[in-house]
């Protein structure tokens, strides 16, 4: 199980707590010093079967510079994918990959209902 995030986001650290308690094992990855990259993206994106919108950190200060609420309705697909895949502070988290299942942000009853 890869788990992304960002050490200092406080849901990233609640996930951690979360997975650490309920014993199980993951590969932790820094979401900004080690930003996946567009062929994952892309194919997390295929796995999780979510709008693609949902990858994006929405509430982050990057997001917000780039104005990207009213630029990523007119994007398209790959360019959304490049995009995400400049900067981790773009990308929603904690990200969790295992199998064929991807969980986009820590949302407990969905994380137990999954793991």
């Amino acid at each position: 199980m890869l788990f992304l995030c960002y050490p200092r986001c406080s849901t990233c650290q609640k996930a951690k707590k979360w997975l650490d308690e309920q014993g199980k094992e993951y590969v932790e990855r820094h979401i900004v010093e080690d930003n996946p990259t567009y062929d994952e993206l892309k194919t997390w994106y295929e796995i999780s079967g979510l709008p693609l919108k949902k990858f994006f950190n929405t509430s982050g200060l990057m997001y917000k510079e780039l104005q990207l609420k009213d630029k990523l309705p007119i994007m398209s697909e790959e360019e959304m994918l490049k995009l995400l895949a400049t900067n981790g502070m773009l990308v929603k988290r904690p990200l969790l990959v295992k199998d064929e299942k991807v969980l986009v942000g820590f949302k407990e009853a969905q994380w137990e209902e999954i793991l």
